[in-house]
């Protein structure tokens, strides 16, 4: 089968309470999303978008060679307003603070006003991100920030989506609330992230724009069952209670509507090894020929590579999977850290190149 695809990952998202990132420099970063990064190709990701965080350097240092994992596409940093789920700052927190010693500051950008987002999403693009990532409501993982809350005026988001249209790419946008995906369909974003408390009003906004969804499921789960013993906040455990009891909802009702949605995992910290369990999480509301549709050919539409990733076809890059079982009558065969992939070989450049072979 082909090689799986990640839509919503943080490579350097190592702590599970984002702000125990404040006190460790992007050298311990980047050591860590070195582990993480190997972890998600032995379990089968040849490629993995990531939405906040990663930089080319490290998307460099896979292309090159220097860190093995899976072909990458970045956001560089996040980009909300202040007070939103891209600042993770205290409330006695002044100022940014040094960015050299700070990982938070390598995982997001603060704007406020057109004329600083426009600046912000121009300078990520610069810095070769693939995608820009906005924040378009309140998110889990940010102490401050009601879910329901609006982030970003219609006149910063619309100059987000001008910016990356002009340098050809796209917006994604984190978004919960109904009211937040309806604003940002029609303003131009093109893909949701996380969308919990979607309504059939807003997924079929969703479709008729062209919109996909990047759920994620695992995340709530993980972090209720083991989230507290990594210091998430008892007040983020508040949110993520909101958010679970939502999430099959939401894919039943893109299910309804026509919207395609794509795989995702949004894994913070240790709870990373949970990433391919979002396959078994899924098939109560989705067929399993659908859920591993959303971690290919679904995901390569995202990513603008049809034909290229997610399929097995003339011309397409080699990445490939040999699966012990068939994985439409067991999902699990995707999980347990890649213990039933014989073989897992990812594309460089124009041959194949095996990071796993079993075969005997």
């Amino acid at each position: 089968m082909p090689g799986l695809i990640d839509c919503h990952v943080h490579v350097i998202h190592s702590e599970v309470n984002i702000r125990f990132m404040e006190a460790m420099p992007l050298t311990l970063l980047t050591a860590r999303a070195a582990t993480r990064l190997r972890a998600m190709l032995d379990r089968g990701f040849t490629t993995v978008r990531d939405t906040g965080g990663c930089d080319w350097g490290i998307k460099t240092g896979v292309e090159q060679g220097h860190l093995v994992g899976p072909r990458l596409f970045i956001a560089g940093q996040s980009i909300g307003p202040t007070g939103g789920h891209s600042d993770g700052r205290r409330r006695t927190d002044v100022d940014s603070g040094c960015a050299c010693c700070n990982g938070l500051q390598f995982k997001s950008a603060i704007a406020d006003g057109s004329d600083e987002v426009r600046k912000a999403a121009r300078e990520q693009m610069r810095q070769g991100a693939d995608h820009v990532k906005i924040m378009m409501s309140g998110g889990v993982a940010s102490p401050y920030d009601p879910l329901d809350s609006l982030q970003f005026s219609e006149g910063e988001v619309r100059a987000a989506v001008e910016e990356a249209h002009a340098f050809g790419r796209y917006v994604c946008a984190h978004a919960y609330s109904a009211e937040a995906i309806t604003r940002a369909a029609r303003l131009g974003v093109r893909t949701i992230e996380h969308g919990n408390l979607i309504d059939d009003a807003a997924a079929k906004l969703m479709a008729e724009k062209g919109m996909f969804l990047v759920a994620n499921l695992v995340t709530y789960y993980a972090m209720k069952e083991r989230a507290a013993k990594f210091g998430m906040t008892a007040e983020s455990l508040e949110k993520n209670d909101i958010v679970l009891e939502g999430g099959l909802r939401s894919l039943e009702i893109c299910k309804r509507h026509g919207v395609p949605v794509a795989y995702g995992s949004d894994l913070l910290g240790e709870l990373h090894w949970d990433q391919s369990r979002e396959f078994t999480l899924r098939r109560e509301v989705v067929a399993p020929i659908e859920i591993i549709r959303s971690a290919t050919t679904i995901a390569a539409q995202i990513l603008r590579l049809e034909g290229k990733v997610g399929t097995l076809a003339p011309g397409a890059f080699a990445d490939l999977l040999v699966v012990d079982g068939d994985p439409l009558q067991d999902l699990a065969l995707l999980e347990d850290q890649g213990k039933h992939l014989s073989v897992i070989m990812k594309a460089i450049m124009k041959a194949g190149k095996f990071h796993k072979r079993r075969l005997n």
